[in-house]
C-alpha cells in the first residue's frame, strides 16, 4: 500500500508539472498585448480563486477526504506555526512570479530558466531538512541527472541574448521562492492542514500580493474571446487542477522528491511547442529531455521491498 502511496503521489507530481508546461504555449497562443506580468498576475488571481472554492467544497463534505502524509520523521514542522508558514508560503508564491518574469527577462530566457529549474531542487532539499526530510542516494542520482538534463534541454533550444546581474539574481530568488512555498506546503500538510485549504491559502495571499500590478497594466487582451480563453486555462487547469495535484504529491511525497519530479515541466513545454507552435528540436535539446525523463521515471519507481529475515 505504501508503494502505491508513493506512486500516485509521484505520478500526481509529475501531471501537475505537466499542466505547468502548458503556461508558455497558452501565453503564445494569446491574442496581442499580452504581457508576462500582468498574464502571470492573472493567472494566480484565478488559481486562487478556484482552489478556495474547491476547498470550501472539500471541507464542505468532509475532511476526512483529504489526504494528509505521514510524518517524516522527526517532524521539526510542528515548531512553526500555521500561520507562519502560510504567510511565508504565500510571499514565495508571489516572489516566484515577479522573480521568474524579471529572470528571464534580463538574464535571457535560457540562463533564467536553467537557473530557476536547476537550483529548485536543490534549494528545496536543502529546505526539506528543516522538515526532518532524508534524500538518499536515488534522489541525488535523479536530481543530478534531470538538472544536466534541463541544462542541455533550455541551451540546445535558445539563442545567445545578453545577461544583467540582476537577472541572475532574479532566477536565483524565483528557485529559492519555489522552494520555500513547497517546503511551506509540505510542512502545512505535515501539521494536519487539509491540503486544498493550504494551497487555497497560500494562493490566496500570492494574489493579494501580486493585485496592485493589474491596476497598472493593460488588461484589454482580456476582452477578447482568445484572452479570456487563456486567462480561464491558466488559472483554472494550470493553476487550480495543478496545485490539487501538486498537493497530493506533496502529501505523499517529501519536498525535495516532488521538486526534482517538477522537472517535467519543461519536457512538456517543449513538446508543445515542436507539436503546436511548429519549433524546432535540436539534437542536443533531445537528449536532454531523454536525460530528464530517465532521471524521473528513477525517482518515480518504487522501491524493492525489504526481503524477510529467515531463520
Amino acid at each position: 500500500m505504501r508503494r502505491a502511496g508513493r506512486a500516485h503521489a509521484a505520478l500526481a507530481a509529475v501531471a501537475a508539472a505537466s499542466l505547468w508546461g502548458t503556461t508558455g504555449t497558452a501565453q503564445a497562443l494569446g491574442p496581442p498585448g499580452t504581457d508576462p506580468v500582468s498574464v502571470g498576475a492573472i493567472r494566480i488571481c484565478i488559481g486562487a480563486l478556484v482552489l478556495v472554492v474547491l476547498a470550501a467544497a472539500a471541507g464542505s463534505r468532509s475532511r476526512a477526504g483529504s489526504a494528509r502524509p505521514v510524518p517524516v520523521e522527526p517532524d521539526r514542522s510542528r515548531r512553526a506555526p500555521v500561520a507562519v508558514l502560510l504567510g511565508l508560503g504565500g510571499l514565495a508564491v508571489a516572489a516566484y512570479q515577479a522573480c521568474f518574469f524579471l529572470g528571464v527577462e534580463r538574464a535571457g530566457v535560457a540562463v533564467g530558466t536553467v537557473i530557476t529549474l536547476g537550483l529548485a531542487p536543490l534549494a528545496t532539499g536543502a529546505l526539506g531538512l528543516l522538515l526532518g526530510e532524508r534524500l538518499g542516494g536515488r534522489w541525488s542520482v535523479a536530481t543530478a541527472g534531470a538538472v544536466l538534463g534541463v541544462v542541455l534541454l533550455v541551451v540546445g533550444t535558445a539563442g545567445a541574448s545578453p545577461v544583467e546581474p540582476i537577472g541572475v539574481a532574479a532566477a536565483v530568488g524565483a528557485a529559492l521562492s519555489y522552494a520555500g512555498y513547497t517546503v511551506a506546503a509540505r510542512g502545512l500538510l505535515l501539521r494536519g492542514v487539509p491540503g486544498m485549504t493550504a494551497m487555497a491559502g497560500l494562493f490566496s495571499i500570492g494574489a493579494v500580493v501580486l493585485s496592485p500590478a493589474l491596476t497598472r497594466a493593460d488588461l484589454s487582451w482580456l476582452a477578447t474571446g482568445r484572452g479570456l480563453a487563456v486567462a480561464l486555462w491558466l488559472g483554472v487547469v494550470a493553476t487550480g487542477v495543478s496545485y490539487v495535484l501538486f498537493q497530493r504529491g506533496l502529501a505523499g511525497l517529501a519536498a525535495g522528491t516532488v521538486a526534482t519530479l517538477s522537472l517535467a515541466e519543461p519536457v512538456t513545454a517543449t513538446l508543445l511547442g515542436v507539436l503546436v507552435l511548429q519549433e524546432r528540436l535540436s539534437g542536443l535539446s533531445a537528449v536532454g529531455m531523454a536525460l530528464i525523463v530517465l532521471a524521473l521515471l528513477l525517482l518515480a519507481a518504487p522501491r524493492r521491498a525489504a526481503r524477510p529475515l529467515v531463520p
